[in-house]
């Protein structure tokens, strides 16, 4: 019986948030190692499953570097990065819109689908969503292109809405076109933040490999204003790779978006602990 009653307390505790997010879109960036271990990928995909069917609107954008990288291994096609980014040329275009589209998101869709989910599987071709130009990068003062890269121009949010608004699930893999018909490659999160500012989202989650943005201290921080998080970048105490990503996140809220998590994916059905208990399990990030 205590077992069945604690059962019932979670429950309760999680009513105020259910309600919260009730016909509210929630965009999940789904990467890391959450999408290598078959355990993780399938608690993602029953948190995502649950919270449409508790009457929010969940949005997946994904990545997929470790099936790109695996493809152009086994087509023998050389991968060369400039500063940290990944050079996309036509041949490396042709095999990452061929993994992105036609494997990594159609296992999703799969794999939702399988959990009582009816998710649909798109890319930023599929009616316009996502516009790009071609991204570049500074090296040594100099500009330098990085081929089939893209960055965001707009987002369409017609077809999204359409789906959304109706019992699917969109999942959407970080291909783009330019105003030309010409396909990039795109950052799955800024894709992830592009949408979540263009459909107004009450919330934006990264599902990382990290436990959240932490202090001096190395303790997480749970929950921080977007004042506190530029505050921690100046001073040091948020540096490295948490530079871009807590970047990212202001972003999004500048843009609009009411709350971005950093959230580590390799906790089990970390989306429901981060969305509903009190404390969550990761770092949330207001204006």
């Amino acid at each position: 019986m205590d077992e069945f009653i604690k059962k019932a307390g979670i429950l309760v505790e999680a009513l105020p948030y259910i309600q919260q997010i009730s016909g509210k879109t929630i965009v999940i960036k789904y990467g890391g190692n959450a999408m290598i271990n078959d355990e993780l990928k399938q608690s993602v995909m029953e948190d995502i499953t649950l919270l449409k069917y508790i009457g929010a609107q969940p949005i997946v954008v994904h990545g997929g570097g470790p099936d790109i990288t695996a493809a152009l291994k086994t087509y023998n096609v050389e991968s060369r990065f400039i500063n940290g980014l990944r050079y996309t040329d036509a041949d490396t275009m042709a095999v990452a819109q061929m993994v992105l589209v036609g494997k990594t998101n159609k296992t999703i869709v799969s794999t939702l689908n399988a959990k009582g989910g009816k998710a649909i599987g798109l890319c930023g071709i599929d009616g316009g969503i996502i516009q790009c130009r071609k991204k570049t990068t500074v090296v040594d003062g100099v500009e330098q292109e990085l081929g089939f890269v893209g960055d965001v121009v707009k987002v369409d949010t017609h077809v999204l809405k359409l789906i959304s608004d109706d019992q699917f699930i969109p999942v959407i893999a970080p291909i783009g076109t330019d105003e030309n018909g010409q396909s990039y490659n795109i950052n799955a999160d800024t894709v992830a933040s592009s949408v979540a500012a263009a459909l107004g989202a009450e919330k934006l989650m990264f599902l990382t490999d990290i436990e959240g943005v932490k202090d001096s201290d190395d303790n997480i921080i749970y929950e921080m204003r977007r004042k506190t998080a530029l505050d921690m970048i100046d001073k040091g105490i948020i540096s490295g790779g948490m530079i871009p990503k807590v970047q990212g996140c202001l972003d999004a809220i500048e843009a609009g978006v009411n709350r971005v998590h950093i959230i580590d994916g390799r906790v089990p059905h970390c989306i429901l602990l981060e969305i509903f208990t009190d404390t969550g399990i990761g770092t949330m990030i207001t204006e």
